[in-house]
């Protein structure tokens, strides 16, 4: 993927006359965009992207979705999706109402590019320099333009998705196969009004607060379905239901138990400097298909799956 820098595109006329006609006071995409479109450049990225190749998806345009994604609490594929359907969005990216958007993984590739080169401040410096020469922010404050935060924020909203759709593919597997032993070795009741509906991070609290703790209930609801699954007296074909091998990877990848200083189990988030987390290549990504990844060919195509060696022939 090559580089071209032009920043963010000229609005379209339609794109313009429906937005204004739907918000006529606006919205916060929409205002970003009016007041502080000249943050949004491409030209600061060039470094982490080639100068060959066809053109890729502006900078410009994925720093201001990933920062639109932060402010409305969105993982990765929400984000994808608000940029086709939600009109505002439209008009901050510049897109045509007709546009089909692109690809949820972009996202996360775009932000690997941003850590991989220690550009994760760019947006963020920018943004507080324009905001002071617009009188914006008072000098001799406070403002955080630690973008590595944003970063690890989207990042964390899509694992705490991951885990919780993990504990209810196991469930609805055991229901299966096993539906009387499930219902011995769990509160059946509990768990089904917690996994009626499939995870997903539209459901989720908009607190960070209550997202943690939800993240949490999450760990903790697949800790003891392991521990069920593992006991001495549960059938051993158990363990090789793939939804349940699935859920023990993910608990181990996801979460991190200890005993504190009162004797009480806690389960926590693995954070990436304290407990650690596993290389991206090995992250698992969905408890549907266990040898998914998210990967990528050359710099131009990523995507949501799996890799396939196929043997040489003399």
């Amino acid at each position: 993927m090559s580089l071209q820098p032009k920043g963010l595109s000229e609005i379209p006329a339609q794109t313009v006359a429906v937005a204004r006609a739907a918000f006529p006071d606006g919205t916060l995409a929409m205002r970003v965009r009016d007041r502080l479109g000249e943050v949004f450049a491409d030209k600061p990225f060039t470094e982490a992207f080639g100068r060959r190749g066809a053109p890729g998806l502006p900078p410009a345009v994925l720093s201001l979705v990933t920062v639109l994604q932060f402010r409305e609490n969105l993982t990765d594929r929400q984000a994808a999706v608000m940029a086709v359907r939600a009109i505002d969005w439209k008009y901050a990216i510049g897109a045509e109402l007709t546009d089909t958007g692109f690809d949820a993984t972009v996202l996360s590739r775009f932000r690997t590019r941003l850590a991989e080169h220690g550009l994760e401040r760019v947006v963020f410096d920018r943004l507080l320099e324009v905001c002071r020469e617009q009188g914006l922010v008072g000098a001799g404050g406070k403002q955080r333009t630690d973008s590595t935060h944003v970063i690890s924020a989207v990042r964390d909203l899509n694992r705490t998705e991951v885990a919780g759709e993990s504990v209810r593919a196991a469930l609805e597997a055991l229901a299966v196969a096993a539906g009387g032993w499930l219902a011995d070795a769990v509160d059946v009741p509990e768990l089904a009004h917690r996994y009626e509906e499939r995870v997903n991070g539209w459901a989720m609290p908009s607190s960070k607060t209550k997202r943690d703790r939800l993240a949490v209930v999450f760990g903790q609801d697949a800790l003891a379905l392991c521990r069920a699954v593992w006991a001495p007296g549960a059938p051993r074909w158990l363990r090789e239901i793939e939804p349940v091998a699935f859920l023990r990877r993910m608990l181990v990848q996801t979460y991190y138990v200890f005993t504190d200083a009162r004797g009480r189990e806690v389960i926590v988030k693995r954070d990436a400097d304290k407990e650690g987390v596993p290389p991206g290549h090995l992250r698992l990504a969905s408890p549907y298909d266990p040898d998914a990844r998210w990967a990528a060919k050359g710099d131009d195509l990523f995507w949501l799956g799996y890799k396939v060696q196929t043997p040489t022939t003399q």
